[in-house]
């Protein structure tokens, strides 16, 4: 599942969200996926029990994070979901704040890497420090301007 076409047709992007912690920024982007069937109301569940056991290695990179969890622990199919936060959440043992999420359900390991190649793709800037530009999802005010992005840097890598 592309990234775009899986954010559309679970209609799974939420722009400029209040959370008041870690758990709640994550609840948002996998109660999307629920809402749409792509993965089962264990997942939300399994994700924040795996942090709290292993720490947050959701957070690939400053101010982002990935929360994802294995695909038996409720993906139905392969998804994802994108919620940016006005205030960042901090998660315990990290001391990056994170404003931007993907939530990502891969039904397969291939799925997973998959997704988060498109993701990466998506979000790279060999010109930051970080190697990623979270300003381009921050910056949108509606579900068409994370779509442009998308549609903006997935050109950009096959010119």
């Amino acid at each position: 599942m592309k990234f775009k076409e899986s954010l559309i047709e679970n209609d799974a992007i939420r722009l400029q969200a209040t959370a008041s912690d870690w758990r709640e920024a994550i609840i948002m982007g996998t109660d999307m996926l629920v809402a749409s069937g792509a993965v089962t109301p264990e997942y939300p569940r399994a994700i924040i029990r795996s942090i709290e056991s292993h720490g947050p290695y959701v957070v690939i990179a400053p101010q982002f994070a990935m929360p994802h969890a294995r695909p038996e622990d409720g993906v139905v199919r392969t998804a994802f979901a994108l919620v940016t936060l006005t205030t960042p959440v901090y998660f315990e043992g990290e001391n990056e704040p994170v404003d931007v999420l993907v939530t990502l359900a891969g039904s397969s390991s291939d799925e997973h890497m998959q997704g988060l190649m498109e993701v990466t793709q998506v979000l790279d800037d060999p010109d930051s420090e970080t190697g990623i530009n979270l300003d381009k999802f921050r910056k949108c005010q509606t579900k068409e301007d994370v779509f442009r992005v998308i549609d903006a840097a997935l050109c950009a890598d096959e010119a």
